[in-house]
């Protein structure tokens, strides 16, 4: 006797094999039997004629570590069939955190993370941040180590080299958070104070998850042709010199000048991979772009302090126009203040022409004004879209995603009144838009949605749809799966998932969802 079985469903098992018709039994969390099981009874059937059956999927980079707390049902990534996120993200999250550091973490990444209240809820370590999420959730979640949350632990938002001592205090702190279950590190080298860790640094970090399978996940140095290929020869070195499993966060590169860098550290033994979202505009923090290093050392006060200053903002005039994105392209995705809000969904020079009430293109200074006052105003958690360099198009993603080293990763972002569509729409993109335009077959998509990140990250009884594995499983419509999300109705859910399973439990059923929170904290191994 099953607790469900799912008859006559077309199984793409996650491991890129083609798929067969068959039957899926589930009893408890796992997965009992795969095959036909006409004998068999269950307490519930569902016929899946004309359906997918086939692995949860699993978000490779995702910011959902405060945004699943206070909606732990998530909508966004159920109706996309994502049963699992992995955590940890870009070097500045919230485990391992003391209080000032989680202070810091809350404030700085409120664009993209959310600072979002969680009352009743504390944690410090790896175990207590996990602990959060079981049976509180809809989905699964794993984590990585911040690499910025470890310096800020030691060593505050110094932006030197660590001392021997520090050094060791960091490594002490990566090798607890490994024993814990964490699935490895991460960096966000453009984020302070990720970015100030250098490659020794980094390499020795990783040496500390590297006895236990860990991976080094990064938002290296840089994606633009010019800073690409130095950016992946450092990841490539860390991988060399701890001896890890190195990944490469949004990989929003030239596909024709990164592949063959790729495949030439694959050819000496560094064990690369990399996530995408299938999208040419990216996600962050206003701060990021505009605002030079120099200008965000110190913390939130001492960058708003500069901001202030006269001097400061004639400084960055001249950055500005050397950007390293395009600044008509950023458009204005989440303004935590009142008055500054309803610039939400303009680019930035629009923004800038109705503040200045002017129907003229701001001067250089009257942007840099708008610029500065909207970061005073928002406490730096102003968040934004932002197009790849013109260079990248399509043609780059589609390269990309067929490549054997890819895996998704929505880069989802919860906050804001007009976030990225990527959270509400990658998955289903990747599974329903590309799949039926012959981008890729539909085996290889189940795959690089699901196992490929399963596998990577340690999640070892994820991402397949056989006996014994969890029972993360998901069923949807090939012909009406789709993204509905754009980028001025970013929120808009995905269609044509019609069950969704977690741990043997639905929390998607004949397309209606339940309030069951069957989600865990999930540990590496």
């Amino acid at each position: 006797m099953f607790d469900f079985i799912i008859r006559n469903g077309r199984i793409v098992d996650g491991s890129g094999l083609p798929w067969f018709h068959g039957d899926v039994g589930l009893k408890g969390d796992r997965i009992a039997a795969v095959g036909q099981l006409s004998w068999a009874q269950a307490q519930h059937i569902l016929d899946a004629q004309g359906k997918v059956v086939c692995p949860g999927f699993i978000d490779a980079h995702v910011h959902g570590d405060l945004a699943l707390l206070v909606d732990p049902g998530h909508e966004a990534s159920v109706r996309q069939g994502v049963t699992t996120h992995i955590l940890g993200q870009d070097g500045v999250a919230f485990a391992p955190a003391s209080p000032d550091t989680m202070a810091y973490m809350r404030r700085y990444t409120a664009g993209f993370n959310g600072n979002f209240p969680t009352p009743g809820r504390e944690w410090r370590s790896i175990t207590q941040f996990l602990s959060q999420f079981d049976h509180q959730c809809a989905i699964n979640v794993c984590v990585l180590i911040p690499n910025g949350n470890v310096r800020m632990e030691v060593m505050g938002l110094d932006p030197r080299r660590p001392t021997p001592a520090e050094l060791a205090a960091m490594r002490a702190i990566v090798r607890e958070g490994m024993e814990q279950g964490a699935v490895g590190l991460s960096s966000g080298l453009d984020y302070v104070p990720s970015l100030y860790a250098d490659e020794d640094e980094l390499t020795a970090l990783c040496e500390e998850i590297a006895p236990y399978g860990g991976i080094y996940v990064t938002h290296m140095r840089g994606y633009t042709p010019q800073k690409a290929p130095a950016a992946l020869q450092e990841v490539f070195n860390i991988g060399r010199r701890a001896d890890c499993g190195v990944h490469v966060s949004h990989f929003n590169c030239l596909a024709d000048q990164t592949i063959p860098l790729l495949e030439a550290a694959r050819a000496t033994g560094v064990d690369v991979t990399f996530d995408l979202y299938c999208y040419l505009y990216g996600s962050t923090i206003v701060a990021m772009l505009t605002l030079p290093p120099e200008v965000l050392e110190g913390g939130i006060e001492a960058t708003i302090s500069r901001l202030k200053n006269a001097a400061t903002r004639q400084q960055l005039e001249a950055a500005l126009a050397h950007a390293r994105f395009p600044i008509e392209t950023i458009r204005l995705a989440s303004l935590p203040h009142p008055e500054w809000k309803g610039y939400e969904g303009l680019n930035l020079l629009e923004a800038c022409a109705v503040h200045q009430r002017t129907a003229s293109p701001p001067t250089p200074r009257a942007l840099v004004d708008f610029i500065c006052e909207m970061l005073i105003a928002t406490d730096l958690a102003a968040g934004c879209l932002v197009r790849h360099f013109a260079e990248r198009s399509d043609r780059d993603i589609l390269k990309l995603m067929r490549h054997p080293l890819m895996m998704a990763g929505s880069d989802g972002i919860y906050v804001g009144g007009k976030p990225h569509p990527r959270g509400t729409g990658c998955f289903a993109r990747y599974l329903g838009h590309h799949v039926r335009n012959g981008d890729w077959p539909l085996e290889e998509a189940v795959m690089k949605c699901s196992y490929h990140a399963a596998r990577r990250f340690g999640l070892k009884d994820r991402g397949l749809i056989r006996n014994g594995m969890a029972a993360d499983v998901v069923v949807f419509d090939p012909q009406n799966l789709r993204d509905c999300s754009t980028y001025d109705n970013s929120r808009a859910l995905a269609v044509g998932v019609e069950h969704v399973f977690v741990n043997g439990t639905p929390v998607l059923l004949n397309g209606q969802r339940t309030a069951a929170r069957p989600g865990r904290g999930l540990q590496r191994g």
